[in-house]
């Protein structure tokens, strides 16, 4: 009997030891295809056999990820850099440990029949835009171009859009925030036809801010243990990723799985799917400085209202996570 309870409780000791880490993750916005590769990584064990017991948390129009990181209600969030620029110099440590997206998929989407075709046209229009951090690359874009955000002949007249597409199809702006992956797509599937809708990238515009990378505290960089957490879940986030971009279907069909709202149809996720693998392309995961220094430079060209003040300095990044995690 003894020898028995002394296995039994040796065998109870090694599991404990091998007991997965609780980990958290705060998605910026609801679950759908533009976060693919942590939902694949989930699905397929990259999470597992990295011994991380991952949570994934969709966001919604009533979530504020530096909120919730703030809070201590995520070990990272996904975040776009101007919202985590803006809020480290109010005071919140965030520190970008990785970079999936490459690219901006951030444009403004604009009806021809409303008399725009360039940027020279924007003076006296209504252009929707969207706000709760999303607004400063259109902000700073504005300033670059010498257009007032405040209305009149001269100036544009700025509508806080939702999170939809409504204004331009109900006749309330010429233009409304889109991105190249989601909202394009609504207003197409609204009836809409690309020939009578003129586009705007900001990556062609030269103010592409980057967008989706991932954040956390900065305390969390001085703990071992922490560290080495967070160097896993980047390693498998990546690998899902990877994975995201070269099956973008059977991708798509693993976020519509987790998907408990049952909002998302097939064919939109598939769609932006295809769209969110240009974004990643060419990104491993590491941050590009001369992407993050372009970030800054844009954010600072704010005119008298920049969205952040002072060069943040590269404590706003490091690559102490990914060396670890893809070398």
């Amino acid at each position: 009997m003894k020898k028995t309870l002394t296995a039994l409780t040796f065998t109870a000791l090694a599991g404990a030891a091998q007991a997965a880490d609780d980990f958290t993750l705060q998605l910026k916005w609801v679950t759908q295809a533009q976060f693919a590769g942590y939902y694949v990584a989930l699905d397929k064990g990259f999470y597992d056999e990295e011994d991380l017991n991952v949570t994934i948390n969709s966001g919604g129009p009533d979530i504020a990820p530096t909120q919730v990181l703030a809070g201590g209600g995520a070990d990272v969030t996904v975040e776009w850099m101007p919202a985590a620029l803006a809020a480290r110099e109010k005071g919140l440590p965030m520190v970008n440990i990785a970079q999936p997206f490459k690219s901006s998929g951030m444009m403004l989407t604009c009806r021809k029949d409303q008399g725009i075709a360039t940027t020279a046209d924007f003076p006296g229009k209504t252009l929707g835009v969207w706000f709760f951090g999303n607004e400063f690359p259109f902000l700073s874009w504005m300033s670059q171009l010498g257009i007032s955000t405040d209305g009149g002949d001269d100036g544009v007249t700025v509508l806080k859009q939702g999170f939809n597409v409504d204004p331009i199809l109900q006749g309330q702006a010429a233009c409304v925030s889109t991105m190249t992956y989601n909202e394009y797509w609504q207003v197409i599937d609204a009836g809409l036809t690309p020939e009578e809708l003129v586009v705007f990238k900001y990556e062609d515009n030269g103010v592409a801010t980057l967008e989706d990378g991932l954040y956390v505290l900065e305390d969390k960089l001085s703990d071992p243990a922490e560290v080495d957490k967070l160097v896993r879940f980047v390693r498998a986030s990546m690998k899902g990723w990877k994975y995201a971009e070269a099956n973008p279907d059977e991708a798509a069909e693993i976020v519509l799985d987790n998907d408990a709202t049952g909002a998302q149809t097939e064919k939109h996720q598939k769609r932006m799917m295809g769209e969110i693998a240009k974004l990643t392309a060419g990104s491993n995961g590491s941050l590009d400085p001369a992407d993050f220094e372009r970030t800054v430079a844009s954010l600072l060209a704010g005119g008298s209202d920049p969205v952040i003040t002072a060069h943040p300095g590269e404590s706003a990044w490091t690559h102490a996570i990914t060396d670890a995690a893809l070398n």
